[in-house]
């Protein structure tokens, strides 16, 4: 079963706003085994709507739009949708009540009319209803494929895709399960990744499709299968992982959450085995902290970050020695061993990381070469760290050190 992803909107086009809906849906398909075989991103006008619509229906069974379904003037896609099935909008009376439900408990202005026309829908479609907004969704089939309209609003898309759509595309199709299996790789590059696993890779049953997915300071490693029998799948997979492991072993880093993130991986160990985390950044300015606290739950292991960007916030708050500064230099071994420990102790976490470094592209408080970062990670037992030099790309060098902060933590969690 195949599917199109549309999103619909001009500010996508521009880098105004970024697609994430697409994502979303395309996790969500897959979970179910539809296929997405295509996602297109199209401006709020008419004619690129109508061909968009008609190209996919080319193509494939399932056609989800998102966007252009707002009370202004340039959101046209719901008339858009009749004029597509030569059809008339009708006002729904559960959608005009929901509009209004919602205007009464949330909203202090008035109710104006552009608010209530929301409640006009192609007279075919079966409406989806929005809880969380004005918007309905839609849902309209021709000739066994279905199409299907939704709000562009990221959180209304979520639920109407996990509560409504999901659910009715499960009892009408029959689909095959789809199996991916992410290895988590660090310090092999892609082409030497490649000659490790030559023959392990020729040896790949055809079904069995293998895809490298290269990442700052990290290198995914992608088995993806379906099929109809569940278990001898994922019995399958599992066996070719245990020929490809002992090729890796030193650089194999674990399996990879399915929501695509090694912190995910991380948290779930940590809150496992019951222990903590705490985290002092420099360099990279908050961004190892963000990758804990993007996820829900992160409260069960994280007990704090703290971001000392200037040298002299590194000594008055994390009390790093400034004798230690003027021997070493804020950027050393030495500095994020302590800022390690210090916030350990701070926090009274389990683990901690220190990232200390020049991001560039200028030097700041230390003559440490541009691209120069020292990641260190303190346990019970003690603390380490390791220089870097990610180059002279100040994004790059962040991420890369962020990655590395992440794939030392995760090594010294599966040591213990």
């Amino acid at each position: 079963m195949l599917a199109e992803i549309i999103t619909i909107g001009d500010e996508l086009l521009i880098g105004q706003v970024v697609d994430t809906n697409s994502t979303f849906i395309a996790k969500q398909l897959n979970k179910i085994g539809v296929s997405v075989y295509q996602i297109t991103s199209i401006q709020d006008d008419k004619k690129h709507i109508l061909q968009a619509l008609m190209d996919a229906e080319a193509r494939v069974d399932i056609v989800i739009c998102t966007g252009g379904l707002g009370p202004t003037k340039d959101d046209i896609t719901k008339k858009t949708f009749a004029e597509y099935f030569n059809d008339t909008l009708v006002r729904d009376q559960s959608v005009l009540d929901n509009i209004e439900s919602i205007w009464k408990q949330h909203v202090r202005t008035q109710l104006l009319q552009v608010n209530k026309d929301q409640a006009f829908v192609p007279s075919k479609a079966k409406v989806l209803m929005n809880r969380l907004g004005t918007a309905p969704g839609m849902w309209i089939e021709k000739e066994e494929k279905v199409f299907i309209s939704l709000p562009g609003v990221p959180y209304e898309m979520e639920a109407l895709i996990e509560y409504q759509v999901v659910p009715r595309l499960k009892d009408k199709y029959n689909c095959p399960f789809i199996l991916h299996k992410t290895l988590l790789v660090y310090g092999l590059g892609e082409s030497a990744l490649a000659a490790r696993i030559e023959s392990w890779e020729d040896a790949l049953p055809k079904h069995i499709k293998l895809a490298y997915l290269p990442n700052l300071g990290k290198m995914r490693l992608r088995l993806s299968t379906k099929g109809f029998d569940e278990k001898a799948l994922i019995k399958e997979v599992q066996e070719q992982i245990d020929k490809v492991i002992p090729l890796i072993k030193k650089e194999f880093a674990g399996l990879e959450d399915e929501d695509g993130s090694v912190e995910v991986v991380i948290a779930k160990q940590l809150t496992k085995s019951g222990t903590t985390l705490a985290i002092a950044e420099s360099c990279t300015g908050g961004a190892v902290a963000e990758r804990f606290t993007a996820h829900s739950g992160a409260s069960a292991f994280f007990k704090g970050g703290i971001v000392t960007y200037s040298t002299q916030s590194k000594i008055n708050v994390l009390k790093v020695s400034k004798a230690d500064i003027d021997a070493f230099s804020v950027v050393s071994s030495q500095v994020a061993e302590a800022m390690a420990k210090n916030a350990q102790q701070l926090f009274q976490s389990d683990y901690a990381i220190a990232t200390t470094g020049n991001a560039g592209p200028t030097k700041g408080d230390s003559n440490a070469e541009v691209g120069t970062v020292f990641v260190a990670i303190a346990n019970k037992t003690g603390v380490f760290s390791q220089e870097f030099n990610f180059g002279n790309s100040r994004i790059k060098v962040i991420n890369k050190a962020v990655n590395k902060a992440l794939e030392m933590l995760l090594k010294e969690i599966f040591k213990n």
